[in-house]
């Protein structure tokens, strides 16, 4: 693909996802508060089983949960569904365009495993679909949410793992998030959404509406809810070199995941009355636990010395094909020793998690990082 049409794409793709994934995970976080929050009606109507007050924008709102359809149908009816699928679809067409089209930088890393760019496509876009697979087979075998939770925790963490084997370190955190971003949108469209239709459906034809897929409609939506955190972090994470690039990156995957989902818990505690303290208090243990795993170790004396000439050859040879002119990237040009001394730290932990180059696509070697790290650590 042309480089500017990739960067244009990748502008225009990665705004619509990232605000259509803010109006989602806001809807998400509302109605899951408002349900939670609902209290018995003062006066209560036919089929209203809950209600809730609030103030905002210089009014107060009073909202009400209808478990049955009301008489007559409302309209227009509102639907919360376009956020999901818009979310989802762009979302898709940058992992295509950013990733897919480019496999053999982005998708491939040769020193994880030697795979061809049809093979690593495919173990992607097949494990998407695997992972809904899984997780709808879960969800309809397993009633209890908390055995439920355990199921999708070993899904989580064999994809972890399986994607870490397989695929480039950046790449495998957004093949996980991108698996749980196609459960959510793939409850709404498969089950929320269909049990909405039923609802009215029942009403169209007169008849009172199964209340089945009502209430697995609401089981989803609140697993979608405790899966909102863990998402944003996996799509974040290619920024944070030091989790992706540690030695057990998909351990760290796995306790930043279970830490954000243990967080979403206590919002949602909080929306029924519970001040639950403790768990951000053990979320907070957890993050300090995990930033000291993750320090990394400094000490570069047992490499060779470097001169500032070998470490020009080596930046021209590994860095300079995509960090020069001004297609590089984030404006990062590194050319000569002087620009990697004037990026020090950054440059620092982008060798030493092999964050850069992608995929090692410059072939840089152990003994060059090796020498990079020394000469950057005696400046």
């Amino acid at each position: 693909m042309d480089p500017y049409l990739r960067d244009v794409l990748d502008v225009c793709l990665r705004l619509l996802h990232v605000v259509a994934g803010i109006a989602w995970i806001g809807a998400s976080f509302y109605f899951i508060r408002l349900d939670l929050g609902l209290r018995p009606p003062r006066d209560p109507g036919p089929g209203v089983t809950g209600e809730y007050w609030g103030v905002h924008g210089g009014g107060f709102y009073h909202s009400q949960k209808h478990t049955l359809p009301p008489e007559p149908m409302p309209e227009p009816l509102h639907w919360f569904k376009w956020e999901a699928y818009t979310t989802w679809l762009s979302g898709f067409a940058l992992l295509v365009v950013l990733y897919y089209s480019d496999a053999g930088a982005r998708l491939i890393d040769p020193s994880v495993a030697g795979l061809e760019p049809w093979q690593a496509v495919a173990i992607s876009a097949g494990g998407l679909l695997l992972g809904w697979l899984v997780y709808d087979v879960l969800c309809r075998l397993v009633r209890d949410d908390r055995l439920l939770a355990v199921g999708v925790a070993v899904l989580v963490g064999v994809s972890a793992f399986a994607a870490g084997q397989l695929l480039a370190p950046r790449a495998s955190y957004l093949q996980v998030g991108a698996m749980l971003g196609t459960i959510m949108a793939a409850n709404v469209f498969r089950v929320i959404i269909p049990a909405h239709r039923e609802l009215i459906r029942a009403k169209e034809e007169g008849r009172p509406p199964d209340a089945a897929p009502g209430l697995e409609a609401k089981r989803r939506s609140v697993h979608n809810n405790y899966l909102t955190l863990p998402v944003v972090f996996a799509m974040l994470a290619g920024h944070f070199p030091l989790t992706y690039g540690s030695g057990h990156a998909w351990l760290v995957l796995i306790g930043v995941m279970a830490l954000l989902a243990f967080l979403r818990h206590f919002f949602n505690l909080w929306h029924r009355g519970v001040r639950a303290w403790w768990i951000p208090t053990l979320v907070a243990v957890g993050v300090v636990a995990l930033a000291l795993a993750l320090r990394p170790d400094d000490d570069a004396s047992g490499a060779p010395a470097a001169t500032d000439a070998e470490i020009g050859a080596i930046v021209q040879g590994r860095c300079a094909r995509c960090h020069s002119g001004i297609t590089a990237p984030l404006g990062i040009r590194l050319g000569t020793a002087a620009d990697v001394r004037a990026r020090a730290d950054l440059v620092a932990t982008m060798v030493r998690t092999r964050a850069m180059p992608p995929g090692n696509a410059t072939g840089m070697t152990d003994r060059e990082r090796e020498a990079l790290l020394a000469w950057l650590a005696s400046r």
